[in-house]
């Protein structure tokens, strides 16, 4: 897989354009700020507005159990907290685009 990481401090429009713009099979947010529910949930909003909700949203970091089960309902493919091993999350990567071009 290719990975293209826009940087820190992006918004949300940000990161749908660069998606978009890059074909990506999948966007994985790190988010530490606890700006979870604000930002991700503006992720998936502007996917389902661009119609480009076929892309699966990860995201990672300091996410209350309760928050994470919100995001989850909205849309959010898989949540990973900190300490999850990195092929715990690159396995949740491969099943999420797996899901989604079956789904296709």
């Amino acid at each position: 897989m290719e990975v293209i990481y826009t940087g820190l401090r992006q918004t949300p429009e940000q990161i749908i354009a660069t998606a978009l713009q890059e074909d990506a099979d999948v966007i994985c947010l790190s988010i530490l700020s606890g700006a979870h529910m604000t930002q991700v949930t503006r992720v998936l909003e502007l996917l389902r507005a661009r119609d480009a909700f076929d892309i699966p949203v990860l995201a990672g970091g300091i996410i209350p159990e309760e928050d994470a089960v919100a995001l989850k309902e909205a849309g959010v493919y898989a949540i990973h907290g900190p300490g999850t091993p990195t092929a715990e999350v690159i396995a949740s990567v491969q099943r999420a685009v797996a899901a989604a071009h079956s789904a296709i």
